[in-house]
């Protein structure tokens, strides 16, 4: 499952990270962060994630984002034989497991700070 997180960025701005994360283990199988949210965020981001060749049958869910229904994210689940999975539109449950991932990084590692840089 995927998702994009906002996180500040110090003297202003935002830093935006989109993350894969596995279901069953919760670990992060693939990321990307930018200064700026194009559509192939998530793309790069699932591009690393399966550096490791999927198991047949990968079901990658995600929310209704434009970059999520983004020709070259469509290609590229295409090739690798995935199925995404989105839910109707006003269901906000597509991501709900990541989000306890953003809480904790948020929390954890951010402090209420902020990152100084994209590096």
């Amino acid at each position: 499952m995927d998702d994009i997180a906002c996180l500040p960025r110090r003297g202003g701005g935002w830093l935006y990270l989109a993350n894969w994360l596995d279901a069953c283990s919760r670990k992060v199988v693939g990321w990307d962060v930018r200064e700026t949210m194009p559509e192939d965020l998530v793309s790069e981001a699932l591009r690393r994630a399966l550096v490791v060749p999927p198991p047949v049958g990968l079901i990658v869910c995600s929310d209704q984002g434009s970059q999520y229904t983004a020709t070259c994210f469509r290609n590229l689940q295409a090739s690798n034989s995935a199925t995404q999975s989105m839910s109707r539109r006003g269901n906000c449950y597509d991501n709900a497991q990541a989000e306890p991932f953003w809480s904790q990084l948020k929390t954890e590692l951010l402090d209420g700070g902020s990152f100084p840089s994209l590096e």
